[in-house]
Formats: C-alpha cells, structure tokens, sequence
C-alpha cells in the first residue's frame, strides 16, 4: 500500500493515510486513485462501535466516581481526591472530544469546524497530561504513606496540600496543550477531485522540523518522564516493603493499616499500568511515521492496524479507570452496585452490626457504673477496652478507597 502525504495524525480521516496521490488543496491532483467507500470498510463499523462503548462507560463510571466523593465525606482523602480529578479529567475528553473524533471513520470530513478542531485536541492533551501526572501524585503519595509515614501531612494541612498539587497539575497539562490551541486547524486535501476537510494539528508552514519536535516532546513529557518517576517511586517502595518487619512481629492495628496502604498502592501501579499499555501503541506509531523518513512507502496494514489500536486504546484510557476500581476496591463497587444497579450491599448490614455493638457496650459501661463492684468493673473495662480496638479497626485506613456509610438503595 502506497502512502503519500506530507504528515499524518491519529485524529485525522483514515483515507488520508490510507490511499495515494492525495494533495493539498493548492496542489490538488486530478489523477484518479483507488478508494472504497466508507461502507465498505470494517472500521466503518468497529471504530464507532468502540467509541459509543467508551463514551457509555466513561460517562456511567466517572460520573458514579465524581458523585461517590461528594456525596460521602469519608470518602474524601488524599488518594481519592486524585482520584476525582483523574475521573474529570476523563469525563471531559470522553464529552468534549470522543462524540466528535469518532466521526472521522465514519465521513469523509470533518463536520465540526475550526473551533470545535481546536479545542478537541486541547481537551485530548490536557486530559493526557492530568492524567499521567495524577498518576505521578498518586505514587508519590503512596510513597509518602508507606516510606515516610510520619512526614506526611494528615487532617486539614492534608487537604490543602493535595488540592494546591492538583491545580498545579492542571495548570501545567493546560500549558502543554498550548501547541494544540496555535497549530490545530482545518486542512484541505483533495482526493479523486473531491475536496476533504481533515482537523490537523500541524501548520504545514512550519514544516517537518516542528511536527518531528513536537511529537517527541509529547512522547516524553506525556509518557516517557512519568513513567520513569513513577517506575523509581514503586521500585523504592518496594525495597521499603521487601526490608519493612515481618507481618506477624508487629500489632493487629498496624498489619491492617499497613494492608490498607499497600492495596491503595497497587490500585495506583494498575491504574499507571493501564495508562503505558494504553499510549504505548500511539506514541510508538507517531514516533515510527514522522522519523521515518521512507515512513511512506513503508505504510502496510501492519501499521494502519496499529495506528487504528492506539487511536481506539488512546481514547479507551479513559474509561478504564472506574473499572480497574470496580474490579480492586470493594468500597467502590458497592457504591457502584447502589448508584447504577440500585443494589445495596452487606456493607450495611455490617455497619448496621457495627453500630448496634458499640452502643451495647456503651450501655453495658454505663451499667457497671451506677452498680459498681470490683468483679464487673474490672470485666467492663477490660471488655469496653477490647471492643474499642474492633471499632477502630474497622474504620479503616485514611489512605484507603474505604467508606462505611450506609448504602442502600436511593
């Protein structure tokens, strides 16, 4: 298969990467050349298919994360609050820019106009770039609650501390999406005669030089460096782990937070699993195509396949996540069976157990007393002291996706 342009993008039409002797408008060519009709191709089908899957999945499960969080206050800690910000992040690309990318593989142009062009690849980078360095926040948090517990912030100083890191993640994916806002635009090919309108985010006028310097710039900036953070960050927790005490020669209340943290730390190394396996395909096609410079001839269907997978993964990230915390974190998935299945859970009853044994020995306290003697008095404390530590227990670690709430059906 014969590829002939100048450049190519994963949002751009599948024909123009896909047929020969297509030019721009100003060089247009009347040579005929072979092209099937969108009807005629699978990805006509497939690619729709998928995206009307990740845009239905994305919105039900980062729209039921966003509202755990603010309807339940002990949701509402450290890793959670990163959490809430990748969900949005999520949930703005999959409304913003999955309905209008996923078109290209349906019409021949792009139907939305400049402005609409623009702002889908800004959202695209800028929930790339939360995305990645939540993830980078989010192991360096586990970092902190399991390397270096006592330096780290708890209770108000916690909460601050997370939010200002959070702004600045925004902050900084928006000033990387800046190349999107100033090169995005509509550019016009011409094919069998026919005029193609293509949403493109590299000016032509400023040649190959800044498409090259710009994909690699994501490459590292959205995938590469991250990744490295967080591969340090994990290998340090790990060493941590591996020399920490034996489970058995330290208390119940510290094995059980210990648990806790480390299950939080492997939601997260899923979570950023997810995220390479997701990007690796793109970046590797893009890479492959702008620094090759027989890329063109060199295009078969090995490469229209992967180029086709990471632009379909690309997008599926986005959805990805409220499953993985389906699949890791009871919590969670309670919460989700009672929102969207209208399901409540043995979470309940086991508060609702909880609750009723806390008072009892409240009452039994109180008993002893006002009928003091030394036999009950001795067994009241003893007992008050022993279901004390079960209470605390149960109300988990403050670094864990953990709520006991009581769910039922709304």
């Amino acid at each position: 298969m014969e590829f002939s342009t100048e450049s190519t993008n994963e949002n751009e039409s599948a024909l123009f990467t896909e047929y020969p002797n297509i030019s721009l408008l100003d060089n247009a060519t009347t040579t005929p050349v072979p092209y099937v009709d969108y009807e005629d191709r699978l990805e006509t089908y497939l690619v729709p298919t998928i995206f009307a899957l990740i845009f239905i999945i994305g919105v039900l499960g980062n729209g039921c994360l966003i509202l755990i969080f603010f309807r339940h206050r002990t949701m509402r800690n450290v890793p959670n609050t990163y959490i809430l910000s990748l969900a949005v992040a999520d949930l703005l690309v999959i409304v913003t820019t999955v309905p209008l990318t996923s078109v290209i593989y349906v019409l021949n142009s792009w139907p939305w106009g400049e402005t609409l062009c623009t702002l889908s690849e800004f959202f695209k980078d800028l929930s790339i770039g939360v995305s990645v360095y939540t993830l980078t926040a989010l192991s360096g948090d586990r970092f902190m609650a399991i390397v270096c517990p006592l330096r780290k912030f708890h209770g108000k100083s916690a909460t601050r501390t997370t939010i200002f890191i959070t702004v600045l993640i925004w902050l900084f994916a928006a000033a990387c999406g800046i190349p999107a806002i100033h090169g995005s635009y509509i550019r016009k090919i011409v094919i069998n005669k026919e005029v193609i309108s293509i949403c493109y985010p590299f000016p032509t006028e400023f040649g190959k030089t800044y498409a090259q310097g710009i994909v690699i710039f994501r490459f590292l900036v959205y995938y590469t460096i991250p990744l490295l953070l967080i591969a340090v960050i994990y290998a340090v927790i790990a060493q941590h782990l591996i020399c920490s005490p034996v489970i058995g020669e330290i208390n119940q209340n510290a094995q059980r937070q210990i648990k806790a943290r480390r299950k939080v730390a492997v939601t997260v190394l899923a979570f950023v699993a997810i995220f390479a396996i997701c990007f690796l395909p793109s970046h590797v096609f893009m890479l492959w195509f702008y620094f090759n410079d027989n890329a063109e001839e060199d295009y078969n269907d090995f490469w229209h396949i992967l180029r086709m997978v990471g632009f379909c993964l690309s997008f599926a990230n986005s959805c990805t996540n409220p499953v993985a915390l389906y699949c890791v974190s009871d919590v969670f998935r309670k919460h989700f069976n009672r929102y969207l299945l209208c399901r409540s859970s043995s979470i309940s009853r086991h508060h609702t157990y909880d609750k009723s044994r806390e008072m009892t020995v409240t009452t039994q306290s109180t008993i002893y007393r006002r009928y003091p003697s030394k036999r009950f008095g001795n067994q009241s404390i003893k007992r008050n002291a022993a279901e004390t530590t079960v209470i605390l227990q149960d109300t988990g670690d403050e670094n864990g996706l953990i709520d006991h709430e009581k769910m039922s059906c709304m």
